[in-house]
C-alpha cells in the first residue's frame, strides 16, 4: 500500500519555469502556441494548488526576451514572485537561480520552458550530475523544430531524466480524489484548461447532480 518514491508529491520536489517569454515563444514550432500555453497554464495553476515550491526565470526579460505567458503571470505575478533574470542560457550557471533552486533543500527538480534542447538539456543534465532526480514536463516545453525538441528529450532520457506531462503532473499531485481540499480547485483547473478531460468533468459534474 505505499506509494513509490519515484511519485512526484507537493513538498517532495522544486518546480522550475524557465524562459516561457514572448521572444522565446516566437520561433517554437514543435508544439502549437495555444497547446504550449494550455499545459503552461495546467502545470502553473497544479503548483499553485499545491503549494509547490516554484522558481519562475527568465533569460534577458527587459533587453530581448519580453514578459513571461499570461499563464504564469496568473498564478504567479512578477510583482510578488521574484522572477530571476538571468543571461546565461544554462539556469543551472546562473548564482542567484543555482541558490535558489538548491536553497529549497528539495532532492526532485521538475523543468518545464523553452526551448527544450537549450535551456531545459543544460539544468537538467547539470543537476542530474550533482545527484538530483531530474523530471522534465515535456509537453509543457518547445523547441524550434520538433526534431530539436524530440532529440533533447531523447538525450535527456538517456541519461536519466524521467519525462513526464502536464494533466500527469497535475494529477500525480492530486492522487486522491478523496483529497477534498484539493478537489475543486484540480476540476476547476481541468475544466477550465483540460480540454475534452475537462468538458468531460463539466458534463459529469451537471449530469450526475440530477
Amino acid at each position: 500500500m505505499k506509494p513509490s518514491p519515484d511519485l512526484l508529491t507537493p513538498d517532495n520536489h522544486v518546480l522550475v519555469l524557465i524562459d516561457f517569454e514572448g521572444q522565446m515563444g516566437f520561433a517554437t514550432k514543435s508544439i502549437a502556441i495555444a497547446e504550449l500555453r494550455t499545459n503552461t497554464a495546467v502545470i502553473s495553476g497544479a503548483s499553485k494548488i499545491f503549494n509547490v515550491a516554484t522558481i519562475v526565470t527568465t533569460v534577458a526579460e527587459a533587453s530581448f526576451s519580453g514578459p513571461v505567458f499570461p499563464e504564469i503571470e496568473e498564478y504567479y505575478p512578477q510583482a510578488t514572485s521574484n522572477y530571476i533574470d538571468r543571461t546565461s542560457m544554462n539556469t543551472w550557471e546562473d548564482e542567484a537561480a543555482y541558490k535558489a533552486i538548491t536553497g529549497t533543500g528539495k532532492k526532485k527538480i521538475v523543468l518545464a520552458g523553452l526551448w527544450t534542447g537549450v535551456c531545459i538539456v543544460g539544468p537538467a543534465l547539470s543537476a542530474l550530475s550533482e545527484g538530483y532526480e531530474v523530471y522534465v514536463i515535456t509537453d509543457a516545453c518547445g523547441d524550434v523544430s520538433a526534431e530539436a525538441h524530440e532529440r533533447a528529450i531523447q538525450r535527456m532520457i538517456h541519461t536519466g531524466v524521467k519525462p513526464v506531462t502536464s494533466i500527469q503532473y497535475l494529477l500525480e499531485l492530486q492522487r486522491d480524489w478523496a483529497r477534498q481540499e484539493t478537489y475543486v480547485a484540480v476540476t476547476d483547473l481541468m475544466k477550465k484548461h483540460g480540454g475534452a478531460y475537462g468538458i468531460g468533468i463539466q458534463y459529469a459534474h451537471r449530469m450526475l447532480a440530477h
